[in-house]
């Protein structure tokens, strides 16, 4: 009697709507499951069309081509003899499915339709399918002529049913059904079905990789039975990155798994299971024996075919093995470059391109980039042909070989260091040398001459020379300075990237790489249509923290010793003029909060869907050990009002590597208006009147108690206070002539501190936020204060003005344009 029977899932980088390529894998892992001995395969969801089809879904044409792919499978002279289920989508009655397919020997014996679809996150099934409502029920389904003809089945079952076959029975859940409370393999189990198969498409989100596995592992220690899950791999055309992590698990055990992270296209993992072992472990949960003794049935489709084979003495069963997971710092490592690498040879182009400043963003961008190319020297060394083949074409070399990670590294990726006077020498250095190590192809340029050509374009035409604030320029022109900088390395690197090979000899051009992390992209710390404007970005999905930590990592891991130097350097942008030639501008101190203050609201905003109110309730106790209820206060107000005004920016964010669960990505991912009423009157109001009743109690100037001891001193130490700069700060933002009126075509982010009548500022009282007390402002109006401030705010003296008496904060706002400056006028809107 036969008992062990040996089954096969997969992990495969299909790509949306490539028909043929995703044919030719689905192939290839039969061929693999075959060769294993396996009697059974399964594998990835919509694994036949590609997962992210997206609107395609709603098209004709992609259930034809996924039916005719389905042709050529049930005639293919290896797909007998072994039972098959792939994913596609299934119209039934003038409805659309997300659907399993199973067939054996030219014969379709089930579709069974996704009963429980996922709208959450990236996902947007609903948009495309619905889910089928009718539990334990199937009904006839019309096959289209062409596998009619093939298979002589004119209707097959459609539904939610099991397959039974000599010796076991066989039921299937469709990703989400896996996560959802209600799953079917609990019902399914208790039924008697013994293998659950899963077709899933899920993708990866940093410190997440334990999830799945988890739920693998409960799905089949409650009730006990095997459990299959076969996912996706790679980037099949979106911002999502599939991690190809399948899984076979076996009475509470994972029994095989395959390798996150992995260049290859085509994975197979077989296991060998006794049903003996299945029906011993239900057989001793007694109370699971009173559920299964009075379950309700499934129907069944019975067929006349055995998994198992009559002798399989010979079979040794598979042992539970130990499953580990990667770091943060592992995944950022790996993910973001397997991204990187199918978006490269898939997008027909012969390289990337990166602004290279030296600072920590576009070093991580460059280090994953070399990444990339130590998994792609690797991956040849391990005889994976397509990628020898993919490197071959994108280097335009029939006979190339790549050995050295370096040398590759010079041949894919370009690097340029867009010099300006305001550039200092230590991060032209720190640029050239990661570049050296790395072995990318450097370009160091000066474009100072464009800079002046642009600003000589503006000045002949409206008579105005516009100055940076050192210089006793205003705010305003201190940004458009900053702006005209920015946006022009933009311009130069599309340029380099379209002629860069051209120069080099060889055809095809460069895809332009982003390098702004999503703490910047939350708060909006970036110009718009800068070089945060890039064809996609590897780190848009990281916060500065954890990028931080992924380069020390690198450093030893890859052997950069430069990055040590880069992780020590302050971040800056270099925008505006140095200081006796030093750095006058520092990225925390113009955004008037940490990094870590950032990825903390970024949580709070998204993941656990605060608005300030309750952002504020909630950091009260977060916070207890750093800052009192009125600083708090002034923080989350602070951090809405620069969300809010620069939220439009977002609609035109870089295509970024998905990795955060704060990720503020307007397209796909965090859905929000892009135009807010920034003044956030009512919710502030609801603040300010938690703080009154907290000094009523005693405790507003006070710490409040966190309500559990679970405060931890690393989190004490990264909430250091950290007030906004007043460096770039001038009185007012008013123009050189007095007028705080909004000017058209000003690229100033505006915000309601301050309200101008008749030229004279009076301060909005409603919305004063008192940053902290030992850096408070005394505004006043003198004529000479653009002149003088930056010398006061040296000898640590406040700028006094004869207008405004009231205390209220200043706080530059200013990276590279496009930047928010917090004295403005009340009713003012960002243009």
């Amino acid at each position: 009697m036969g008992r062990k029977v040996v089954v096969a899932t997969c992990s495969l980088n299909q790509w949306a709507l490539d028909f043929e390529g995703n044919y030719e894998r689905i192939v290839d892992s039969i061929l693999q499951a075959k060769a294993s001995g396996a009697s059974y395969r399964s594998g990835p969801e919509l694994e036949i069309p590609g997962y992210s089809c997206n609107d395609h879904f709603h098209e004709c044409d992609t259930m034809l081509h996924s039916w005719e792919v389905v042709a050529k499978l049930l005639q293919h002279p290896s797909c007998v003899d072994i039972i098959i289920d792939v994913g596609m989508p299934v119209m039934h009655k003038n409805v659309t499915y997300n659907c399993r397919l199973v067939f054996l020997n030219r014969k379709i014996l089930l579709i069974r339709p996704k009963m429980i679809l996922c709208d959450d996150g990236n996902y947007r099934e609903t948009r495309w399918f619905s889910a089928w409502k009718k539990i334990r029920q199937t009904e006839e389904h019309f096959l289209p002529r062409m596998i009619s003809k093939i298979t002589g089945q004119p209707t097959v079952p459609f539904g939610d049913a099991v397959i039974s076959t000599l010796e076991t029975c066989i039921g299937y859940e469709i990703c989400e059904e896996l996560w959802n409370p209600l799953s079917s393999h609990i019902p399914m189990g208790l039924d008697g079905v013994e293998i659950t198969v899963n077709g899933s498409g899920s993708y990866t989100e940093i410190r997440k990789g334990y999830v799945s596995v988890d739920l693998v592992k409960s799905a089949t220690a409650k009730s006990g039975g095997c459990y299959l899950f076969g996912n996706l791999r790679g980037c099949d055309g979106e911002r999502t990155y599939f991690t190809g992590h399948a899984l076979i698990s076996l009475n509470g055990d994972i029994v095989a798994q395959t390798i996150p992270y992995s260049l290859s296209e085509v994975e197979v993992i077989t296991a060998t299971i006794d049903l003996e072992d299945i029906r011993k472990y239900r057989t001793s949960i007694r109370s699971r024996t009173l559920h299964g003794a009075q379950s309700e049935s499934y129907p069944r489709v019975k067929i006349n075919f055995a998994l198992s084979k009559e002798e399989d003495i010979f079979l040794p069963s598979c042992l539970p093995i130990q499953v580990t997971y990667p770091s943060p710092e592992e995944e950022i490592l790996k993910g973001p470059a397997c991204w990187l690498w199918d978006y490269l040879r898939r997008s027909g182009q012969g390289g990337y391109l990166l602004p290279l400043s030296g600072g920590v963003d576009s070093s991580s961008t460059a280090t994953i980039v070399y990444s990339m190319c130590n998994m792609v020297v690797n991956a040849v060394a391990n005889g994976e042909s397509q990628v020898l083949e993919d490197v071959r074409r994108i280097v335009s070399q029939g006979d190339y070989v790549p050995r050295d990670p370096r040398e590759l590294c010079g041949r894919l990726f370009h690097t340029v260091y867009m010099a300006t006077e305001n550039s200092s020498q230590e991060t032209k250095q720190r640029a050239k040398t990661l570049s050296q190590q790395i072995g990318s192809y450097h370009l160091p340029i000066a474009i100072d001459r464009g800079v002046s050509v642009l600003l000589l374009i503006f000045s002949s035409s409206t008579q105005f020379v516009p100055k940076f604030r050192a210089h006793g320029g205003t705010p305003r022109e201190n940004l458009a300075l900053q702006n005209v900088q920015a946006r022009l390395r933009m311009v130069l690197a599309y340029l380099f990237a379209q002629l860069l090979l051209w120069v080099r000899g060889r055809p095809g051009g460069l895809l332009v790489l982003g390098s702004a992390n999503v703490d910047e992209a939350l708060r909006g710390y970036m110009t718009k249509y800068d070089c945060s404007s890039a064809d996609i970005n590897p780190i848009g999905g990281f916060s500065k923290s954890d990028l931080k930590k992924f380069l020390w990592l690198a450093k030893d891991r890859l052997n950069l010793p430069i990055l040590s130097t880069i992780l020590d350097s302050p971040p800056t942008a270099e925008l505006e003029p140095l200081v006796e030639g030093r750095l006058a501008q520092t990225d925390e101190a113009d955004m008037g909060m940490t990094y870590n203050e950032l990825a903390m609201y970024g949580k709070l905003r998204k993941v656990d869907g605060c608005g300030p109110y309750s952002m504020f309730c909630k950091l009260i106790h977060l916070w207890s050990s750093s800052f009192t209820p009125a600083e708090v206060a002034a923080k989350v107000k602070l951090f809405f009002r620069f969300y809010s005004l620069n939220r439009h920016k977002m609609t035109v964010l870089t295509p970024a590597y998905h990795a955060e669960a704060y990720s503020p990505d307007d397209h796909r991912f965090d859905h929000r208006p892009f135009l807010y009423n920034n003044k956030w009157s009512w919710q502030f109001a609801a603040i300010d009147r938690q703080l009154e009743f907290l000094s009523s109690k005693g405790a507003g100037g006070d710490r409040v108690e966190r309500t559990s001891s679970a405060c931890s001193t690393t989190q004490k130490s990264q909430m250091s206070s950290h007030p906004p700069s007043h460096q770039s700060s001038a009185a007012s933002n008013l123009d050189s002539k007095g007028s705080g009126t909004l000017q058209h075509g000003v690229e100033v982010c505006w915000s309601p501190y301050v309200q101008t009548v008749n030229n004279m500022s009076t301060i909005d009282q409603s919305v004063h936020i008192p940053v902290s007390t030992q850096h408070t402002v005394n505004i006043t109006h003198g004529a000479d204060d653009n002149k003088n401030c930056e010398e006061r705010r040296k000898r640590g003296g406040s700028m006094n003005v004869t207008d405004v008496e009231t205390e209220v904060p200043l706080v530059k706002s200013s990276k590279c344009g496009d930047k928010c400056l917090h004295l403005v006028h009340k009713n003012a809107i960002h243009i």
